[in-house]
Parts: C-alpha cells; structure tokens; sequence
C-alpha cells in the first residue's frame, strides 16, 4: 500500500508521478524498498546512490537509485536531498531546472558544509546505519 506524502520542499526533480502506484508494477516493487532505505537517512547525514541501492537490496543499481529518487512526486515527505553521488556531490538533473543548488541548500539548512569546490566530506556526513564507524555497507 502507497501512502501519501507532503513537504513545503520541491522534490528532487521539479517533475514526477502524483502517486507511486502510477508508476508501474516495476517501478513499485523496485522503488518500494529504495524509498524506505532514503526515508530512514537522518537530519544532516547524507547517503551515497550506491549506499542507498546495497541497503536496499539492490547492489550495483546507483543508477536506479537516481530514477528512482526523479520520479518521487511533488510534495513528498521522502528525504531525496539526502543522497549524493560518491564524490559527496549533488548531481546536476537532467531538467536543467536547478535542483542541485536547492539540494545543497537544503543539506546546509540540516548543517551539512560544503568545500568551497562543492563536495562535502562523506567522511563526516555519511550515514552509517549499521554504527560502525568507517564501514561502507
């Protein structure tokens, strides 16, 4: 069962589905299980693609992770500002709309730093679900 979701916060992409369950039976069953893994990201952590697909079940699928997170609907509750790519970046959309620099915005809100390059320091702002420090999942 799908339920709704709202934020005051755009989502991750300007564009998407108003409900998940018009997004398909695959994109259900395999957007399902990332949504959870992003739900349960903290204020201030952030998470990698690939993070984010291991937890899920999904391992070598950070490129679903990313479809995934882009056909999140508008107004969603699910923290998609949260994951970034394995360099600690925000990566641009390909809408060219300029979410990125919300991305960047909103982590900053939650004290997340950047460098004056645009990375941030995965080794200070990864989230590690398991509490092991310096584990990768």
């Amino acid at each position: 069962m799908t339920r709704a979701v709202r934020v005051s916060q755009a989502p991750g992409t300007g564009r998407g589905r108003r409900d998940q369950s018009s997004a398909g039976p695959v994109s259900g069953r395999t957007h399902s299980p990332i949504y959870a893994v992003v739900a349960r990201i903290p204020r201030g952590r952030v998470a990698t693609y690939g993070q984010v697909a291991v937890l899920a079940g999904l391992a070598g699928q950070a490129r679903l992770v990313g479809y995934a997170l882009h056909a999140l609907p508008e107004g969603t509750r699910v923290p998609w500002h949260r994951v970034v790519n394995a360099e600690g970046r925000t990566s641009p959309r390909s809408d060219g709309m300029g979410h990125e620099r919300l991305q960047q915005l909103m982590l900053e809100r939650e004290g997340v730093r950047f460098s004056r390059d645009g990375a941030l320091p995965l080794s200070r702002y990864r989230w590690n679900p398991r509490g092991r420090p310096g584990e990768e999942p």
